[in-house]
């Protein structure tokens, strides 16, 4: 029998927050973590502001009066926009991957797996340019450069 050494993860945060060895797809995985985390928290502040509303006029309007300001309008819509497209277009690539495009035909797992570096990495890379370009296109708008 073969005894196998063990090593220890230490790594902490910094083991679910950093790349390390798995590189641009472990931040893509962060990345969708935090905007996840990011649209619950609004969906749950738009859910609190809409239900100010039955609590007639004035209390709609003095929570509105609080989310009006320029902070929201070019800090968290803008941020709120940005989740959206990154979560969401990293979501149709996940759906993809899930029904089986973009993996490739069945091999031995052997690392480096070639299914992930020649199919979905590219496939990765693409959907973050169109991301990219999406945020752009947002951007112009959101900051008045449209009108």
């Amino acid at each position: 029998m073969v005894e196998r050494k063990r090593y220890d993860n230490r790594l902490g945060f910094w083991g679910w927050l950093g790349g390390g060895r798995w590189g641009f797809e472990r931040y893509v995985y962060t990345l969708h973590r935090v905007t996840g985390l990011g649209l619950l928290g609004y969906f749950l502040l738009h859910i609190l502001l809409t239900t100010s509303r039955a609590f007639g006029e004035p209390a709609w309007t003095a929570w509105m009066d609080r989310v009006s300001g320029p902070v929201f309008r070019y800090v968290f819509e803008p941020l709120v926009f940005a989740a959206f497209v990154i979560h969401g277009m990293n979501g149709i690539r996940l759906i993809l991957v899930e029904l089986g495009f973009a993996v490739g035909k069945p091999e031995d797992p052997v690392y480096p797996y070639r299914t992930s570096l020649n199919k979905q990495r590219p496939l990765l890379v693409a959907v973050m340019i169109a991301a990219g370009v999406v945020l752009a296109i947002g951007g112009v708008d959101f900051f008045g450069m449209g009108h």
